[in-house]
């Protein structure tokens, strides 16, 4: 016992291409403006560096899963996502991240919270931000998850393995539609700037979609190149912005920034093209199948999000779509393609069925790699609680 500090059981994992803390929600206490003070504590936000917490001073680092006994009968568990920013106190609770949740099948696994089965254990999670359920299935070694493996994904050294996760029911999971606003195509008017044609589409998480030539952009920029442009990154900013509105996530499109900064993504895709990754990588053409550059919380992701990687695989799949169009012939109809990021390659499988004027998303599935990096407690200052 410290007397000032309270310590809270936690696990550090990194999970696909992002790192967060794992915690078990009734080390949270239960009331949501003390809870939201407790996770910011931890994480050591609102501060650039988050120096005084447990925060990577990155968008891909400051991430929360909190885990619960499940609250449906058909799920293992319950899985509440949270990004927590580092320059604001905002904490964004309305979507899910796909790479964290590639963490959540091994954390039960070797928290035994599930009934573990070898070679694989099939984990049902109740992903409570959206209210949809997602499949893994873990690997096993000895009673618990197994980690080495043969499964390398770009963005992270080495290899793993392999988690399989199933998204396929998280069509509509924030606004309740594949196609939020009923149209494969919209047109966005930004005053005396000019009209920009996107596909909105909701699949695991909304996301919007622009060709990159509507940007002026070749699309294979790297993430620095893109964020050090300012003006692009305001335009970026001022078409997501009318989307999030446009979709009802805020009442203002001015309101999106600081109330809805995660979601929708942003997503800038280009016809598969020769490039060179920030990390030195060569990306061939004729191994990828579509380009796409992907920003949440206002920066751009350094490789892809597991959310966005399902939504863009699907959308790949509904013909008129700015996804599509740039998508090569030969990979329509095929199961898997292959997306080109600025770290590399991310594979990811989908098929849709057409029924009437009703889109049936029979498979979304992609393939990630996840380790536990620390177990312990983490201390926090007796005052941030609120009595």
């Amino acid at each position: 016992m410290h007397p000032e500090m309270e310590s809270l059981r936690c696990t550090i994992m990194r999970a696909g291409t992002s790192k967060g803390i794992f915690i078990m929600k009734n080390e949270l206490p239960s009331d949501p403006k003390n809870r939201d003070a407790v996770i910011r504590a931890i994480f050591g936000s609102p501060d650039i560096r988050q120096i005084d917490g447990l925060g990577g001073a990155d968008v891909l680092t400051s991430k929360l899963a909190i885990i619960s006994p499940s609250s449906r009968d058909d799920a293992d568990l319950d899985y509440t996502f949270a990004q927590v920013s580092f320059d604001s106190d905002i904490i964004d609770y309305r979507s899910n991240c796909g790479n964290i949740s590639a963490g959540v099948g091994p954390f039960a696994v070797d928290q035994g919270l599930v009934n573990v089965v070898a070679p694989i254990t099939t984990v049902r999670i109740h992903q409570t931000n959206t209210g949809k359920i997602i499949v893994a299935k873990v690997p096993i070694k000895d009673g618990k998850a197994a980690v080495e493996g043969d499964f390398h994904i770009d963005g992270v050294p080495g290899t793993g393995a392999k988690i399989s996760l199933d998204f396929s029911d998280m069509i509509g999971s924030i606004t309740g539609k594949l196609l939020p606003t009923g149209n494969v195509k919209d047109v966005i008017n930004i005053e005396n700037v000019g009209k920009y044609t996107v596909s909105i589409v909701d699949v695991a998480i909304p996301v919007v979609f622009i060709k990159a030539e509507e940007l002026a952009m070749k699309g294979i920029e790297t993430p620095e190149e893109i964020e050090e442009n300012k003006g692009l990154m305001n335009l970026i900013e001022q078409i997501r912005s009318r989307v999030a509105a446009k979709i009802g996530l805020v009442d203002r499109w001015d309101l999106a920034a600081s109330k809805s900064p995660y979601s929708p993504f942003f997503a800038i895709v280009s016809p598969a093209q020769d490039y060179t990754t920030y990390n030195g990588l060569e990306v061939k053409a004729s191994d990828i199948d579509i380009v796409s550059r992907l920003l949440f919380m206002l920066r751009m992701h350094k490789t892809y999000p597991g959310t966005g990687t399902v939504c863009t695989g699907v959308t790949t799949r509904i013909p008129g779509t700015v996804v599509w169009e740039v998508l090569k012939k030969e990979a329509q109809d095929r199961l898997q393609i292959n997306i080109g990021h600025p770290a590399g390659i991310i594979p990811v499988e989908s098929e849709i069925r057409k029924e009437g004027g009703s889109i049936e998303l029979k498979k979304a599935v992609f393939y990630r790699t996840a380790r536990k990096i620390m177990e312990g407690r983490v201390f926090v200052r007796k005052k941030v609680f609120i009595k």
